[in-house]
């Protein structure tokens, strides 16, 4: 069953190396291409991310770098691998291709200047999440609530992004944030979180955070991280994960639920998916509770609506 996976940390991982490791087989990357390939993963989203322990006259250029390590090692390296800057081309992939998009994961590169952010979004960018967990010149994070939320230098970004068609991505904001981007953003998701009433951890979404994506038709992509699955045990298994899809279908959302892996961003794993060769695990897993017809949904039709409906104001 093909896979869509919302969010990676290769480009990280590949960056922050100090001598050079191939994406096309590394077994540093959990999310290298032979991995995708071995589970099926046809469409997947590399983020640029840069630690809040980097210089900050230097974060910018940092990012450009990932972004240029996307051109170069991902895509430039392999014919198979397709970078995708319209999401109609998701209908065109052929058998054995994976489309590839990049994503910002925070916005701490650009400190207050909007036209760094257009040259970040020229290469092709799909997704923006606007903070990491501290608080930045747009918006709080997760860790980082403040009671600033969305900042008016904040509201300029959503109004560009917007204006581009480009996804806001809420999984690392605080809950004044969401509350303040949710009516704002045109297009909005959340990549890699799960339900907090399953997991107390606040990169987690309450349930009216949930209801409130749910309302607003956007995809709700669960994450593989053992900490956000289960705080309680440190034995972490798909059953754990699935009761995270359970919950948000309860809601409502089931036609929402989609995948946000976070390889190459995570040290520790569910029992029997770690790595993105393991995804089929998870998909026969899903299998005993729902039809291939939801599980299909979950893996990749979903979010294959939501690209679609962009795709028409492209």
């Amino acid at each position: 069953m093909k896979i869509y996976d919302l969010h990676c940390d290769v480009l990280y991982k590949l960056a922050k190396a100090e001598s050079p490791i191939s994406f096309t087989d590394s077994s540093l990357l959990q999310a290298n291409k032979e991995r995708l390939e071995a589970g099926k993963v046809v469409l997947q989203l590399f983020a640029v991310f840069v630690s809040e322990g980097f210089p900050k006259e230097q974060q910018f250029m940092e990012a450009v770098r990932q972004i240029e390590f996307f051109h170069t090692e991902i895509v430039g390296k392999h014919d198979d691998i397709v970078a995708i800057y319209k999401w109609e081309q998701l209908e065109t992939l052929q058998e054995g291709q994976i489309g590839a998009v990049l994503s910002l994961e925070g916005l701490d590169m650009i400190d207050r200047d909007i036209e760094k952010l257009k040259l970040l979004l020229s290469h092709g960018v799909k997704l923006v999440g606007l903070t990491w967990n501290g608080a930045n010149a747009v918006a709080d994070g997760a860790a980082g609530e403040s009671g600033t939320g969305l900042t008016s230098f904040g509201e300029e970004v959503v109004t560009l992004l917007n204006e581009q068609n480009i996804i806001i991505d809420v999984s690392h904001l605080s809950e004044k944030s969401f509350w303040d981007v949710l009516p704002k953003a045109k297009w909005l998701m959340a990549s890699h979180s799960n339900a907090r009433a399953i997991c107390d951890s606040n990169r987690n979404l309450t349930d009216q955070q949930l209801k409130g994506l749910i309302e607003r038709d956007s995809p709700i992509h669960i994450v593989y991280y053992p900490q956000f699955i289960n705080n309680s045990e440190k034995y972490v298994d798909m059953s754990d994960l699935v009761r995270h899809v359970d919950h948000i279908a309860s809601l409502g959302g089931e036609h929402l639920i989609g995948l946000g892996s976070d390889f190459d961003g995570i040290s520790e794993f569910v029992t029997g998916l770690e790595d993105a060769s393991k995804t089929q695990s998870l998909v026969r897993h899903l299998l005993k509770d729902y039809t291939t017809e939801q599980v299909q949904g979950f893996t990749s039709r979903n979010f294959g609506r939501f690209a679609a409906e962009i795709s028409k104001e492209e």
